[in-house]
């Protein structure tokens, strides 16, 4: 009797469950054939994958979180991991990050006292925006009348810098600034032999200061702004170029105590000054002065006396201090001809603290 054996069923050994997730290494077979799990990548043509028994499958897992977001934290993670290692080899991190984000990071310039700002450098405009609030204007009355000058607030506190013929012999000083508000001021110092004067307003604070340039950097054919008051006119602006350095310019040493030379002196005629021997605007008196200027083109106009020349970065050179206005066939002034001079910064910056000490009369 031959016994009959039962055929012997296969043996499948238990198999771990699932994972709910698809796992995130690449499984690798043979040299050169990589399968991913994720479903992103297909085998090269001719690639060999051997054949592998998978067990039946259990319920469908939640579906995993979209690809780009979990690519946005990998990028996040990864941009702290290398700000982190940059710390460790230097310090560096804050560079970093801002080297990596630079593309998305906005850009901002500033202006600091008067300069002008990065979009507006170079123009008339930009300059006139920057430095007028710093301009003021001058009225002085004294016993021979009424004369009106400019200034150049220099400290946030209201010291202002002008000619000194501007408030020489004033009994009251009244100063509008920019924005029309009005205050008293007092004479700080005055200097007669370079025409030069400080005072200062009563009860000012925040005022917005000029920037004082450096007028040996001046070189003929730079471009200037000239703001001032002439004839009254607040806040007017002109443009044009240094014609010319270091004019001998002579003007009245105007000390306050030569009345009957003021009374005769017609201030719409401009300020007389003389240049070569000669004299122009009227009789400069026998009291003079004479220093180095920088003669521009820019129109100025008796009440630009004290006001700015000023640079295309918004930077004060110079303070205006003579012009050259001819007579009409009337006797009356005929106005600019562009024929304008100005004390160099510097001298003002070497003076500046003799004026605040009260100046030399």
């Amino acid at each position: 009797m031959t016994d009959h054996q039962q055929p012997q069923q296969p043996y499948y050994p238990p198999q771990p469950p699932r994972p709910p997730y698809d796992p995130t290494q690449p499984v690798t077979t043979e040299p050169g054939t990589t399968i991913w799990p994720s479903g992103g990548h297909v085998p090269p043509s001719g690639g060999h994958v051997p054949p592998t028994f998978t067990p039946p499958a259990p319920p469908a897992p939640a579906p995993a979180a979209p690809l780009p977001h979990r690519r946005a934290k990998r990028g996040v993670g990864l941009l702290a991991a290398v700000a982190i290692a940059a710390a460790a080899v230097g310090g560096g991190t804050a560079t970093l990050v801002q080297q990596l984000t630079a593309d998305d990071a906005p850009t901002a310039s500033g202006v600091s006292g008067t300069n002008v700002s990065a979009s507006s450098k170079g123009t008339v405009a930009g300059v006139a925006q920057a430095v007028s609030p710093s301009i003021v204007e001058i009225s002085a009355n004294s016993s021979s009348g009424k004369s009106t000058g400019s200034g150049v607030i220099i400290t946030g506190d209201g010291e202002i810098v002008t000619n000194n013929h501007v408030i020489s012999g004033a009994s009251s000083i009244a100063v509008q600034l920019s924005n029309g508000k009005t205050y008293r001021a007092k004479v700080v110092g005055t200097d007669p032999d370079k025409d030069l004067a400080l005072i200062k307003l009563e009860g000012a604070s925040g005022l917005k200061a000029a920037t004082l340039g450096n007028s040996d950097d001046v070189k003929v054919g730079d471009e200037v702004v000239a703001i001032g008051s002439p004839e009254g006119l607040t806040g007017t602006v002109t443009s044009g170029i240094v014609s010319a350095l270091d004019r001998d310019v002579t003007v009245a040493k105007d000390d306050g105590q030569d009345q009957q030379r003021q009374q005769q002196y017609d201030p719409r005629q401009g300020w007389p000054f003389e240049f070569g021997g000669q004299e122009f605007n009227g009789d400069t008196g026998s009291s003079k002065t004479t220093y180095k200027a920088i003669q521009t083109d820019a129109s100025l106009n008796p009440g630009n006396s004290g006001g700015a020349l000023i640079n295309m970065n918004g930077e004060i050179i110079g303070i205006n201090s003579a012009m050259y206005s001819p007579s009409s066939s009337n006797g009356s002034s005929a106005g600019s001809v562009g024929l304008g001079f100005a004390i160099p910064v510097n001298t003002l910056k070497a003076d500046l603290d003799e004026l605040r000490d009260g100046g030399t009369n």
